[in-house]
């Protein structure tokens, strides 16, 4: 059964239109508090807790008071952290014993878009089982606890000091960054304050951009959504290296010296080679958008590579599926299963680091041996609800260009998860053919939306 308000990634949309409404968000914390009531074993007196981060939008101070209402009225106790990291809110979860945690973040997208999404009591996103639950209970009249059975709310004071200190906990004792200089994009996002310092610690010379959120400018020209300002940033600085998250640091690019980007596939690549060398390396977990000269280059090395869907919690499916310990998105989702339990850009930077330093190469030298096949992807805008597989244009396009392209590349259409887009992607062995196919593909869904 289709579920009405959560996606891929929890609830996400504009600010001010349904479903990101303070009203909705509100009910939305309350469904989500009755679900966790009536799930917890608790003595009597004893209320769940939450733990509720956000990232740096100017709408989080509207939406977690929205949320904090909603979970109180339903008897759960939370605990504000501020603008956090995603993946903090899964590691404090955890680390506090804590029922589940809450993020306010629209990662990647403008400000003027925001979420919601949660995790469970071990820093996983919630089952899709217990989101379903939560959407029954938004159908039904939003009430309220007894005053006696209300909960509480207060903040915790030393949540980036404690996120800070597991990051560096997955580095190896043995090494360090000292002599590095690295160059630090934090799209003026929800780790501005916290991954510098984490690089600092570790030895490195940071220099820090993206660092001076205003409430307005998350994600805008910085990011890893926007690799070249990083490339920018390093050619300017000198740095070594660069590191790039998006807004709420659950994603990564990098770059070298040169400011020559490396995407998510890449930078398995590099943590893959070196955990193979350990003799660490099990398997890698990918997904229908990983480059095939990726795939090629991790069965080279003897392990098998498995494809997901879309989507960083269907990589952590598989994962969970075949027992691998890495996994990943080209776009910049890493899993180190073996270091977190979902994605961390902080932390998929530090092992890609200590690969680095544990080989002494550079990132091009660890990837001279990777071959990539020419990728075109495009984005096409269409309204929600579209039927663009139905669509006989469309499918005639597809079709043409899977004949063209014969067992020399890939053609994929999906829908987004988060946005009202269909995405093309073509792959293949020759470029100006991928370019061609990719754009008769993409003209063909333009003119079937119109």
């Amino acid at each position: 059964m289709g579920r009405k308000y959560f996606g891929t990634d929890g609830v996400r949309g504009r600010v001010g239109d349904a479903p990101i409404t303070p009203d909705f968000v509100m009910r939305l914390g309350y469904a989500a508090g009755k679900t966790l009531v009536a799930r917890e074993k608790l003595k009597e007196g004893e209320h769940p807790a939450v733990l509720i981060g956000k990232d740096t939008r100017i709408s989080g101070y509207m939406l977690e008071a929205a949320l904090e209402a909603g979970f109180n009225a339903a008897g759960v106790d939370v605990m504000l952290a501020g603008p956090i990291p995603t993946p903090a809110v899964a590691y404090l979860t955890r680390a506090l014993r804590l029922q589940a945690g809450v993020v306010i973040s629209a990662s990647h997208n403008p400000y003027f878009d925001n979420g919601i999404k949660f995790f469970s009591a071990n820093g996983t996103k919630l089952p899709d089982a217990v989101e379903t639950e939560i959407e029954a209970h938004l159908d039904e009249p939003m009430g309220c606890a007894d005053s006696a059975q209300l909960g509480r709310a207060r903040r915790i004071d030393d949540a980036a000091g404690r996120y800070i200190e597991f990051c560096k906990s997955t580095f190896p004792n043995d090494l360090d960054l000292r002599g590095l200089k690295i160059a630090v994009d934090c799209a003026n996002g929800a780790a501005y304050k916290i991954a510098p310092k984490v690089f600092h610690e570790l030895g490195a010379d940071v220099v820090a951009v993206g660092v001076e959120p205003s409430g307005r400018n998350i994600n805008d020209g910085v990011g890893a959504t926007v690799p070249k300002n990083l490339s920018a940033a390093v050619r300017s600085s000198h740095a070594d290296i660069g590191i790039s998250l998006d807004g709420d640091a659950d994603r990564l690019m990098m770059c070298d010296s040169t400011g020559e980007i490396y995407d998510g596939d890449k930078l398995l690549y590099v943590i893959a080679k070196a955990q193979h060398a350990l003799g660490q390396l099990d398997g890698v977990v990918g997904t229908l958008m990983s480059n095939l000269g990726f795939e090629h280059a991790i069965k080279r090395l003897g392990v098998p590579f498995h494809r997901a869907k879309v989507g960083d919690r269907y990589v952590l499916e598989m994962m969970a599926e075949t027992g691998c310990k890495l996994g990943g998105e080209n776009s910049g989702h890493i899993i180190c299963l073996d270091r977190h339990t979902t994605g961390d850009g902080i932390v998929s930077a530090l092992q890609v680091l200590a690969s680095l330093r544990q080989t002494g190469q550079n990132l091009a030298q660890a990837c001279s041996d990777l071959t990539f096949y020419p990728q075109r992807l495009i984005n096409v805008r269409m309204a929600a609800g579209f039927d663009w597989a139905a669509n006989a244009s469309i499918q005639s396009a597809h079709d043409l260009a899977v004949k063209e392209l014969g067992d020399t590349g890939r053609v994929l259409l999906r829908p987004s998860g988060t946005e009202p887009l269909l995405r093309v992607m073509v792959e293949g062995s020759e470029a100006e053919k991928v370019e061609r196919l990719a754009h008769t593909i993409a003209d063909a869904v333009l003119q079937a939306v119109a």
